[in-house]
């Protein structure tokens, strides 16, 4: 048992309910059926969040020996193939891997997304909303793709080890991107513990995790997770320049700022990397990877989308809501 994890969360339904009955010791490994619950859905979401957890710092009061229960995998398989068939669902599919990149590496003009929102007219509650959701996976960054390293060979993995190297500070804890962002967290007057804000994190944003998780954790998935990285990291770079310009315009210091200064050139760079020396060399080697590659790129757009498509429509309202479960203190 971890003594920094969080504590297990409040169920959201039957099959969350299920799994955190389970680890709490209060019945056996037996959850209801997945049927046709919702695959993002805040219940089945939750479950298979509670489930990966296990995986990385587990959860206070629970054995680290659930990790690998046979009967609780066998759980955690039925909701994985239920959230992947959405998943899939959701995207158009295809293999031509520079199709589905090369609109990512052009800034729209008239781009209005989260962090568009928050340079312009975003107010420091709706900083601190989103730097709350985000910390369900930045105060872990660069873990999920970890999983993928072994997957990999030659050029594809020590060019991947090159750019985790930079997540994970160079070798330095304090410039960790986790720990970066632990530190804006301070400077917003939020809880910089790890998974503070799990009971309030919707169903929209756990989905962005558990889709790293479930490629990271699937060698038969590698290349979607390869797909999802560089993806990911094109992306980053643009959107950590709005969100410094954000957090400037609202007042927050440089120590609360390098999270995302340093996001805006290292990952410039790594999406170079990604493109040309992980995927070129992944698909060079295996060439029947790149529809796998091509979901894990729209897997990424549309778990994002719905994430960003749900917090503006909470602010945006008539009368504006919280787009967390419970609005922060």
């Amino acid at each position: 048992m971890n003594g920094d994890a969080p504590k297990l969360p409040s169920p959201r339904g039957p099959l969350s309910e299920a799994v955190v009955a389970t680890l709490s010791g209060r019945k056996d490994v037996v959850a209801p059926p997945v049927g046709d619950a919702d695959p993002f859905g805040e219940d089945l979401q939750l479950a298979l969040y509670v489930c990966y957890e296990l995986h990385y710092r587990g959860f206070c009061e629970v054995d680290d020996a659930w990790e690998w229960d046979p009967d609780l995998l066998r759980v955690r398989g039925r909701l994985e193939r239920a959230f992947e068939a959405g998943l899939r669902a959701g995207v158009p599919g295809g293999d031509d891997v520079d199709e589905v990149l090369e609109p990512l590496l052009v800034e729209p003009v008239d781009g209005d997304g989260l962090s568009y929102h928050l340079k312009d007219r975003g107010d420091r509650r709706q900083l601190r909303e989103y730097v709350a959701h985000r910390s369900i996976y930045h105060l872990k960054e660069a873990d999920p793709h970890a999983w993928v390293i072994p997957r990999l060979t030659g050029r594809a993995k020590a060019a991947l080890v090159a750019v985790e190297f930079d997540e994970f500070g160079g070798g330095r804890a304090e410039m960790m991107h986790s720990r970066l962002f632990a530190d804006l967290m301070e400077e917003l007057d939020l809880d910089p513990a790890y998974g503070a804000y799990l009971d309030v994190a919707p169903a929209q944003m756990l989905a962005v995790v558990n889709m790293m998780s479930l490629f990271g954790l699937h060698r038969s998935l590698r290349g979607a997770l390869a797909g999802h990285f560089a993806a990911a990291e094109i992306t980053t770079s643009p959107s950590a320049r709005r969100m410094t310009q954000a957090l400037e315009r609202l007042g927050v210091g440089p120590r609360g700022t390098l999270f995302f200064t340093e996001h805006v050139e290292a990952d410039a760079v790594h999406e170079q990397v990604l493109r040309t020396d992980v995927l070129g060399d992944l698909l060079e080697r295996e060439p029947e990877l790149a529809a796998d590659v091509v979901f894990g790129v729209q897997a990424t757009e549309l778990v994002e989308e719905r994430f960003g498509a749900h917090v503006l429509g909470c602010w945006r309202a008539a009368e504006p809501v919280s787009s967390l479960l419970k609005p922060l203190p």
